[in-house]
């Protein structure tokens, strides 16, 4: 009997039985995965039509040079050399060569465009990812995903890459074989008759192995993370492991994860070898049964030239594109199927947003923030920049905090916000603890927006709803509306035209990250110096619409106009502060007073 773990030590998960084997997949549920990812794929191409439709463009040259290479062969030989005319003969052969060379700049073409497609899908399956990491881990009762790393990494390029090539696989065979069929029927009809059949068998036959092939290939990704979380869990335990005699039981473990991952292995050589029988029959038999059936053709009145443009036709141009689109769809079209399978099922559900956080006591109203003889200075010895304050907001105040620049306006917020633990003092946001509340709690209480906004790769739409993933459209309409959003909107293209960060201007940005504060569901906003790149009229729109939100809004005041709007005032002075109405300040603060007039000669 292995001994079990002493307290404190970490325990040895029971063998791997349903959580670390595939279960056996269901009919009626690959169809809905299969329908939930060709979804996703339509709705990303959907966004793209543009570069569809000039990938498509110059897919149609390769199709006319892929009919020139033929027919120019065929007609070299029947109007040219069998003739008794090489001069002709040469001249037919120019043209083939004219098109061959004319293949470099719509290849050149066509990979101008596959950025396109596969940068927009890698970047939508990392964000995915990501919040699906985040909300897995702050989700109540959540832990740490094992996986999260190589869904973030190794699977999102397997993804791009593997779509890249389903896309020139797939364009290049239907294109290369409408130009080679076009080919074939206008150099004879007969030639149909013998291509087709074992064309359309192999790809029958390949297309029925299509299903069995992903899931092998499912099974072989499962046994892959479950080798993988077998490793960590045989690193992390060791001396556990090692100190409870437990060496046989983890070598028994992780032996049967690594047999089950070589067995996956052997399942995807199988279907491997049936692709390759696809690709004889529907490659290699045509060219058989087109030298057998020479005879045959000769006396229905094809000539030979004819003939041999066929044979070109089918060795090179449908054979190397049929053996490229089985070969891409049976390793990288299964690969992608289960990657995507896995980064785009439905997210856990979100945690719900604190409504009323934080227990209450009876007859008393719950303050939003309160700092109690708070010091936070930057590393030890050093000048506090902010020394015993005392500060409390009460439920849907709006405040503004003024002071010099340095002087700790940024630091008050980051303190507030739990982002930076003071060095003494007691913050509480709605009546808890900041230093008690875990991340998850602190992100539904209170929303940071800083002076440099962050925008990512995306739709507007995606942009605005970050901090609310769950907004549907009417809200993000009403955010939009509240915060004078719409030439933004009208510029960029729409609320879901995907952003270029780099095109936006630092108040655009601002104007997005403000967009995102209204949507957030947290009841205490905290904007440091959010404002500072929008011009008056757009800053006063912005904090009239935040200050109306229900919550409570801390703004690091820009201009004095900002000031003017809140209901009191904090001022820092670096060995004091002051806390009133604009009127009050006035009179018990100088610096308070300097500040105003400042402002007033900068505004003049």
């Amino acid at each position: 009997m292995t001994p079990a773990p002493g307290p404190g030590q970490a325990r040895e998960p029971a063998p791997p039985k349903a959580a670390d084997r595939p279960a056996p997949a269901v009919a009626s549920g690959e169809t809905d995965t299969a329908r939930r990812v060709m979804a996703w794929l339509r709705s990303l191409l959907l966004r793209r039509k543009g570069v569809l439709v000039k990938l498509a463009a110059w897919s149609a040259a390769e199709s006319a040079q892929t009919f020139l290479g033929g027919y120019c062969v065929a007609r070299s030989l029947d109007d040219g050399f069998l003739r008794g005319a090489p001069s002709t003969g040469l001249l037919w052969l120019a043209g083939a060569a004219v098109a061959v060379l004319l293949g470099a700049p719509v290849v050149r073409g066509v990979f101008a465009q596959l950025p396109h497609l596969t940068e927009p899908l890698r970047d939508q399956l990392v964000r995915g990812s990501v919040v699906r990491a985040l909300r897995t881990a702050t989700t109540t009762g959540g832990g740490a995903d094992a996986t999260a790393v190589s869904r973030l990494t190794s699977q999102t390029e397997i993804a791009r890459d593997s779509f890249a090539g389903l896309v020139l696989a797939t364009r290049s065979f239907v294109f290369v074989g409408v130009g080679a069929l076009v080919g074939l029927l206008s150099l004879a009809p007969q030639f149909l008759l013998v291509v087709l059949p074992p064309l359309v068998l192999g790809l029958a036959l390949f297309a029925a192995s299509l299903r069995p092939m992903a899931r092998a290939q499912h099974r072989y990704l499962d046994a892959d993370e479950v080798v993988g979380r077998r490793a960590e869990i045989t690193r992390t335990a060791l001396r556990d492991t090692v100190a409870c005699g437990a060496q046989d039981a983890t070598a028994a473990r992780n032996r049967r994860a690594v047999e089950e991952a070589a067995a996956a292995q052997r399942a995807l050589a199988r279907w491997a070898a049936v692709r390759t029988f696809s690709v004889a029959t529907a490659g290699q038999l045509p060219v058989l049964l087109l030298l057998a059936t020479t005879p045959w053709l000769l006396r229905q009145g094809v000539t030979a030239g004819a003939v041999v443009g066929a044979l070109t036709y089918v060795l090179q141009s449908l054979l190397p594109a049929l053996h490229t689109l089985m070969t891409v769809l049976g390793a990288a079209g299964a690969r992608l199927f289960v990657v995507l399978d896995r980064l785009t099922r439905p997210l856990p559900a979100a945690p719900p947003p604190a409504a009323a956080p934080g227990p209450r006591r009876a007859g008393r109203a719950t303050t939003a923030l309160e700092l109690r003889h708070v010091r936070a200075a930057y590393g030890p010895g050093a000048r506090p920049v902010l020394d015993a304050l005392e500060l409390t907001v009460e439920q849907g105040e709006h405040i503004a905090v003024v002071g010099p620049s340095g002087i700790g306006k940024s630091t008050l917020l980051h303190v507030a916000a739990g982002m930076l633990a003071p060095d003494q003092g007691d913050v509480r946001l709605f009546g808890r603890a900041v230093a008690a509340c875990p991340p998850s709690e602190l992100t539904a209480l209170r929303v940071l927006i800083p002076q440099e906004a962050y925008v990512f790769t995306g739709t507007l739409r995606d942009n605005l709803r970050y901090l609310r993933p769950d907004a549907d459209r009417s809200a993000v309409d009403r955010a939009v509306d509240a915060l004078a959003l719409e030439p933004l909107v009208d510029r960029v293209g729409g609320l879901d035209r995907t952003l270029t960060p780099d095109a936006l201007s630092l108040g655009e940005r601002q104007l997005i990250a403000l967009g995102r504060a209204h949507l957030a569901p947290a009841p205490l906003l905290l904007l440091d110096e959010a404002t500072c790149h929008l011009d008056p009229v757009a800053e006063a729109t912005a904090e009239h619409a935040l200050s109306a939100r229900p919550g409570t809004l801390v703004v690091v005041a820009h201009r004095l106009s900002s000031a003017l709007r809140a209901d009191r005032i904090l001022v820092l002075d670096g060995t004091r502060a002051a806390y009133g109405t604009h009127g009050e300040l006035l009179v018990r603060s100088a610096l308070y007073r300097d500040l105003v007039g400042h402002w007033s000669e900068v505004r003049g």
